[in-house]
């Protein structure tokens, strides 16, 4: 048993100043366990030294610094004969009950130890005999220990020990100055990294690099391709990396998180929603799982987000400016200004007023809200920008009143009408949009006279059917009683041919316009009419024997027939029989719907007010 003198201490004092100066050199952490092993080998005399740390699980001890042990050892033990902490026969040795039990376990021959066995032949052929064991403490709690083995049979005094559990303290204790150490250098390192970022992430934002910009540099910080894409899945930027680039449209089986990255296992890839508010107006996608994505990755990702809302509320803003501008424009067109004074507006909007244009009107089916009407408007707005030149877009009540240009590229008006139906349909969360495609004007100065034929035209189409897509010749008589340029004979023809009749109802609170239609619809059926007006058929009968004598023809004729059916055709086109003008062209976009919506209403009630009637008869 050896015994130490002062010098002994001071020299035991300057290993653990050494141990002390190489923590607050931030040596890197294997040469700190290795000179914690040289150190204690140094200081007491053994033939060699181990420092053993638990993994991050905590479920084994592994030598992860040493002084005197040899590879193959370290790497027998390591590897092969792993020492556990929970149980079985490789977790009662002296290393796994210091560990647990917080306490110093000697062992003087561990060739005679029963608990050393699993170890004992590997120790044998190195030459060592006696081991001692000393648990590692940070803050009371155990995290490996500091091992000494000698090469012939030793009793460890407990001066010895006391020194040795000295030595382990203080091994302790710079090991959590270097972990505390290593964490404030990564903490630190972080920080610089993410500034960094940020200032890379900003300067592509003060350069007005716009979102593919942002997206370009996210792809080189992460070493990965990035897609953006806005809420209805088209693609705002995609930038590749390494001449791979994310291919977009997937579909994803329920919607990703609205805060915070979500990874999306049916595609192999991450997703961060970029915000508006509470909004998500577009998403960051890129390849990979949250599992190998670092801390720095997170920060660049959602800072990359947020860049992305700025730059988004920017381009937001431009466009709503230059869409105010297109929209005025178009509403002064269609008041009637004159076009070569517009068309110094339209210039600098990027608009030829020269070229051909097709006239597309669009609603919403369902009774019109502040909502329906925006998100339609915001629907064909984002079709329109990917247009060059773009169209001219207003709004005219509940309509969406659009200029479509001749392209170069010889864009499908029709087919864009259907992709308007369609992305409505998303943006008004299944509510429908009914879309005429109206006339081609070759010059713009007929596109007042068009608009006000397609804003009819979509009025007389939504009575015969919800969501669709309708051309003029669609509509048969009515489209082309639509295109009448001049209505006035057909509106006093009407008017000569009906007013007897309403008159007649007026005075006797009756119901002849509408049988006649209805009579008419049903295909001269008095039974099917009797039946759609609710009244008995004699009723019908002596209906049509008034209007007979009221019009001074008979219905068994059929230019009677036609007579009535024109004249009730031009009447729900023009309304002249109920003393409107013709509404064919449109008022100021920025007023109410056209006389021709009221005469829609109208019609649509007349039906329910036969009801009302019951049997009476006339």
């Amino acid at each position: 048993m050896r015994t130490y003198t002062s010098d002994d201490v001071q020299y035991w004092l300057a290993g653990v100043g050494a141990i002390a100066a190489a923590v607050n050199a931030t040596t890197p952490l294997t040469e700190l366990l290795d000179l914690i092993a040289r150190t204690a080998r140094e200081l007491t005399g053994y033939d060699a030294s181990a420092v053993l740390l638990t993994d991050e699980a905590g479920e084994v001890l592994r030598i992860s610094g040493s002084s005197g042990l040899s590879a193959d050892y370290v790497a027998d033990v390591n590897e092969r004969r792993t020492i556990t902490l929970a149980s079985g026969p490789l977790s009662n040795g002296p290393s796994s009950r210091a560990f647990r039990t917080a306490a110093p376990v000697p062992i003087a021959d561990i060739l005679s130890d029963p608990s050393f066995e699993p170890w004992a032949a590997l120790a044998r052929d190195h030459g060592y005999r006696a081991i001692a064991s000393v648990p590692l403490l940070i803050a009371g709690t155990p995290v490996g220990t500091l091992n000494c083995y000698q090469r012939g049979v030793h009793e460890f005094g407990q001066d010895e020990l006391t020194l040795l559990a000295t030595l382990a303290n203080q091994a302790g204790t710079a090991l959590q100055s270097s972990r505390m150490i290593t964490s404030l250098t990564e903490q630190r390192r972080l920080l610089e990294q993410a500034e960094a970022i940020h200032r890379e992430l900003t300067a592509v934002a003060l350069r007005a690099g716009g979102v593919q910009g942002v997206t370009e540099a996210l792809a080189q910080l992460l070493g990965r391709p990035v897609l953006v894409t806005d809420a209805n899945n088209a693609v705002l930027a995609n930038a590749a990396h390494r001449g791979v680039q994310l291919a977009p449209g997937h579909d994803v089986a329920g919607e990703p998180a609205a805060d915070g990255i979500d990874e999306v296992p049916e595609t192999g890839r991450l997703t961060a929603p970029v915000l508006l508010g509470r909004d998500v107006v577009a998403r960051l996608w890129l390849p990979g799982s949250l599992a190998e994505l670092a801390e720095l990755d997170r920060r660049a990702i959602e800072h990359a987000a947020l860049v992305c809302s700025l730059e988004l509320v920017r381009r937001r803003t431009a466009e709503d400016v230059e869409w105010s501008l297109r929209a005025d424009l178009l509403a002064d067109l269609l008041a009637g200004a004159a076009v070569e004074r517009l068309q110094a507006r339209a210039v600098p909007l990027g608009h030829d007023l020269q070229r051909a244009h097709t006239v597309l009107v669009a609603a919403p089916d369902a009774p019109p809200g502040d909502h329906a009407g925006r998100a339609l408007l915001s629907v064909v707005h984002s079709l329109a920008d990917r247009c060059e030149p773009r169209p001219l877009v207003t709004t005219a009540g509940e309509h969406v009143v659009v200029l479509w240009p001749d392209t170069s590229r010889g864009d499908d008006v029709a087919a864009t009408a259907d992709l308007v139906r369609t992305r409505a349909r998303r943006a008004l969360a299944g509510g429908s949009v009914t879309v005429v495609v109206g006339q081609r004007c070759a010059h713009v100065q007929e596109a007042s006279a068009a608009v006000g034929t397609a804003r009819g035209a979509l009025e007389i189409a939504r009575q015969h059917g919800a969501d669709r897509t309708v051309a003029l010749p669609d509509l048969g008589v009515y489209g082309l009683l639509l295109q009448v340029n001049d209505p006035t004979e057909l509106v006093r023809f009407a008017s000569q041919v009906l007013t007897p009749l309403r008159e007649y109802d007026q005075r006797k609170n009756a119901e002849l316009v509408d049988t006649v239609r209805r009579y008419l619809d049903e295909g001269m059926n008095i039974a099917r009419t009797a039946a759609a007006l609710f009244v008995h058929p004699n009723t019908i009968g002596l209906r049509l024997k008034r209007i007979e004598e009221l019009v001074g023809v008979s219905l068994q004729q059929p230019e009677a027939l036609l007579r009535l059916k024109v004249a009730l055709m031009a009447d729900e086109v023009f309304g002249g029989a109920s003393g409107h003008g013709p509404q064919l062209a449109p008022p100021d976009p920025r007023q109410g719907r056209p006389n021709v919506a009221t005469r829609s209403t109208r019609s649509s009630n007349r039906t329910r007010r036969s009801s009302r009637a019951g049997s009476r008869s006339e």
